[in-house]
Order: C-alpha cells, then structure tokens, then sequence
C-alpha cells in the first residue's frame, strides 16, 4: 500500500468499504482499489487521475477510459457540492466473462430525501440541469444509490470493458 497526496492505492482480496446507508462496512469483491479523499475541486482532479491509471491497464479504449472519469468527476462533483467531504473509491472488478471497474461514492453528508424522484432527471437544489445521477445512471452499465436524510449517500456503479 501507498499514499499520494490523498489518494490511497491498495491491494487486497477481501476489501470491506464503509456504506453509510447501512452504517456498517459491506464486502467488495475487488483486489485492487484506490481510495481518494474528497473534499475541494482539486481532489475531483486526483480522483479523475486514479480512476484513468485503473483503466489504462485494463485495455479500456480512449472512450470508455473517458466515460469513467467522466463518472468519477460527476460523483466527486455531488460530493464537493453538497456533502462538503466524501469519499471515491474505485476498483478493479471481475465477474466471470466480465472485467471493469466499480466506482463508489460515498458520504456522510444531508442525503437524499427522495431517491427516485431525484433520478427522474430536471431534478436540482444546487440550480444546476439536474442531469447528475440520471446522467451516471445512463454512462454505467450497473447502477445503485442508497440515501438516507441525516446520514449519508452512497453511489455504487460499474463500468465493464467492451
């Protein structure tokens, strides 16, 4: 194991990651993951850079290399904006025929009062499009997001290479 900045790289065949939904450590079947700490628009960069160095060894084309930052930026994003700290971690995944990287975000930040209805897409109290979480829906290919008001969100999606 080794830390950049704040950025944590580690390997490990039985990984358990705080999920604050459940307020409790839940098992990952990843070997490998990078942990980044997010709390400014600098660490957005820093978790862009980490998810890019997990999908070049994958063999990830540039397009599919460039959806998962574009992921990882979009959760980190949420994060800054409105949990103030968080957390990125991202690992490689293999499932049978299927190889790629699962992203998950999570925070102890307000939560979200309304899961669905803030996955219906125009939906935003930050005055933006409100294309977030619709948006990362539609770029993964596996899509999961707990909420609770008061405690926290947790993201959970993978990304397979095609």
């Amino acid at each position: 194991m080794y830390e950049a900045q704040n950025t944590t790289v580690s390997r490990s065949s039985d990984t358990k990651v705080y999920h604050p939904a459940y307020n409790e450590n839940v098992e990952t079947e990843e070997a490998f993951q990078t942990r980044t700490s997010i709390g400014s628009i600098d660490d957005i960069v820093k978790a862009r850079q980490a998810g890019r160095l997990l999908a070049q060894p994958l063999g990830y084309s540039t397009s599919r290399s460039t959806l998962v930052t574009t992921v990882i930026s979009e959760l980190a994003r949420n994060i800054v904006l409105y949990a103030d700290v968080g957390e990125i971690i991202q690992s490689r995944v293999d499932r049978g025929s299927l190889e790629g990287i699962r992203i998950i975000a999570a925070d102890h930040g307000p939560g979200i009062a309304n899961v669905q209805h803030a996955l219906m897409g125009g939906v935003s109290t930050s005055g933006g499009l409100g294309l977030g979480l619709t948006g990362i829906k539609q770029l993964a290919d596996e899509f999961e997001v707990t909420s609770s008001p008061g405690i926290g969100t947790t993201v959970i999606i993978s990304i397979w290479r095609h």
